[in-house]
C-alpha cells in the first residue's frame, strides 16, 4: 500500500499512487519532441486566431483575438512534446504559460476547441499511441470505481461549497434564457429547473418509487421527496453521502429518502423511475452494457429512466476512446464520454430500453462552467484557507475553462436522455 497526497494535502491509501496536483514534474529535456512541438504550435497559430508571445521575444499569430504568454518556452515545449494531451494542462498548472492581461482563459482555449477536428488530422489519431500514453486510465471495476470517485468527489465538501450555488448541484444548469448572459443570481434557479425537468421526464409524482444513481449532495433526492416520492439514492462518495444526509434531514424529508453507499451494480428492487445525472461519464465503455442493463432490470413496467449525459460526437468518441489525457490524470480518472450512437447501440444490444427523447443543453453548460469559474476565483482566499495551494488553483481554473471552451464551441454537448420500454417485456 502507498500513501498519496491529494491537492488539499489530505492523505489517502491506495494500491497505486495517484498523481498529485502539488507535483508537476518536468519531463525529459527539450529534445527532438520539444522542437517538433514548437514547430507544430507555430504552424497551428497560422490557422487559429490566437497570438502567442514567448518570453524570448518571439510572437506568433496575427494579433487577432486572445493572447497567451509563454513565460518558460523551454519547459512549455518540453511538456507538449512529451505528451500533447497532458502537457498543456500541466504547463498551465506549473505557471509556464497564462492568458495575457485582458484575455480570458476560456476565450484563449475556445478557438482551438472550435477547430480541433481540422487541426488534428486523422493520421495523428492512428499514430497517437506513439506520443500519447495508453493503458493508464484505471478500470471501473467496483473497487476501481470507488477509488476514482473518491479522487474527485471526496476532495472536500467545503471546497465545492465555495463555487457551487446553494443547491450544491455539480452538473449543468438549465437557464430560463441565455441572452442576456446568465449571472450568479440565476444559477440556483437554473439548477432547480434542471432537476425539475429530469423529474418531469421521469414522471416522478407522489407515491413514485425513485432510484437515483449518483447522489451528489442530495438536491434531486430532496426535490423528488418534496413531490411525495420515495427515493433511494446511491453513491460511492462517503463525503457526499454525509453532507447529503444532513441536507435531506434539514429539508424534513428524511423519512422519504434512503442514502446508501452502494455501487449501482449491487442495487436491487423495482422502481417507477430511475434517474442518473452526469454519472455515466464515470462508468467506462466496458461497463456501459452493465450500467444500462441494470437500469433496465430495476425499472418497473411503464416506468421511465432519465440520464443526463455529457456527450461527444461518435467519430470523436471513437478517435479518443483509448487515450489518457490531462482530464483523466488530474480530474476524472477512469472517465469516458459516450455518444448518442454508442448509447443507442448498447441499449439495442443489451436492454429493452429505447431512447424516447433527447433534450440537448450544451450552451447552458458553457454558462454554468463560466459562473463556477468566476465564483471559484473570487472565493480563492477561502479555498486556500482549506489547505489548497496555487497549483491546485491553476488546475481547477484550467479544468473549468477547458470544459467551458468545449461546450461553448460545440465540441462537447450535454443532454437529458429519456429512456422507456414497453409495458411488458
Amino acid at each position: 500500500m502507498t500513501s498519496t497526497i491529494d491537492g488539499a494535502g489530505h492523505s489517502s491509501s491506495d494500491s497505486s499512487p495517484a498523481p498529485s496536483p502539488r507535483t508537476v514534474p518536468l519531463p525529459p529535456p527539450y529534445g527532438v519532441r520539444g522542437r517538433i512541438a514548437r514547430r507544430v504550435l507555430e504552424r497551428i497559430l497560422r490557422k487559429v486566431p490566437v497570438t502567442a508571445r514567448l518570453a524570448d521575444g518571439e510572437q506568433w499569430g496575427d494579433a487577432r483575438g486572445p493572447v497567451i504568454e509563454i513565460a518558460d518556452p523551454t519547459a512549455f515545449f518540453a511538456r507538449l512534446g512529451h505528451s500533447p494531451m497532458i502537457g498543456l494542462g500541466e504547463s498551465y498548472m506549473a505557471g509556464e504559460w497564462r492568458p495575457a492581461a485582458g484575455t480570458d482563459l476560456a476565450d484563449a482555449l475556445a478557438p482551438f476547441a472550435a477547430r480541433l477536428t481540422e487541426l488534428i488530422r486523422p493520421s495523428f489519431y492512428r499514430l497517437r499511441h506513439v506520443v500519447l500514453p495508453r493503458g493508464l486510465n484505471p478500470e471501473n471495476t467496483k473497487e476501481g470505481s470507488r477509488r476514482n470517485i473518491e479522487r474527485h468527489y471526496d476532495l472536500s465538501n467545503e471546497m465545492f461549497e465555495q463555487f457551487l450555488d446553494p443547491s450544491l448541484s455539480y452538473s449543468s444548469a438549465l437557464f430560463e434564457a441565455l441572452d442576456p448572459e446568465p449571472s450568479l443570481d440565476d444559477l440556483e434557479r437554473a439548477q432547480l429547473r434542471k432537476v425539475d425537468a429530469i423529474l418531469d421526464r421521469a414522471g416522478v409524482a407522489a407515491g413514485s418509487r425513485v432510484l437515483e444513481i449518483g447522489t451528489g449532495w442530495g438536491t434531486l433526492a430532496i426535490r423528488a421527496a418534496q413531490r411525495g416520492a420515495r427515493v433511494t439514492t446511491i453513491t460511492l462518495s462517503a463525503e457526499q453521502a454525509s453532507l447529503a444526509q444532513q441536507r435531506v434531514d434539514e429539508a424534513g424529508v428524511g423519512d422519504h429518502v434512503e442514502i446508501a453507499l452502494r455501487d449501482y451494480r449491487d442495487q436491487t428492487g423495482e422502481f417507477d423511475a430511475v434517474v442518473s445525472v452526469e454519472m455515466i461519464e464515470a462508468v467506462g465503455e466496458k461497463y456501459w452494457p452493465t450500467y444500462f442493463a441494470k437500469i433496465d432490470s430495476l425499472l418497473a413496467p411503464g416506468g421511465a429512466a432519465v440520464v443526463q449525459a455529457i456527450l461527444l460526437e461518435h467519430h470523436r468518441m471513437v478517435a479518443t476512446r483509448d487515450t489518457y489525457t490531462w482530464i483523466h490524470k488530474y480530474i476524472f480518472p477512469g472517465g469516458l464520454l459516450p455518444s448518442t450512437d454508442a448509447i443507442r447501440a448498447v441499449l439495442g444490444e443489451h436492454t429493452s430500453l429505447r431512447i424516447s427523447e433527447i433534450a440537448p443543453m450544451g450552451q447552458h453548460y458553457a454558462h454554468t462552467l463560466r459562473l463556477w469559474r468566476e465564483k471559484f476565483l473570487s472565493r480563492w482566499p477561502r479555498v486556500r484557507e482549506l489547505g489548497f495551494d496555487d497549483t491546485f488553483r491553476r488546475m481547477w481554473e484550467f479544468y473549468l475553462a477547458y470544459c467551458e471552451a468545449g461546450f461553448r464551441t460545440g465540441y462537447l454537448d450535454v443532454a437529458q436522455i429519456q429512456l422507456t420500454r414497453p409495458l411488458s417485456r
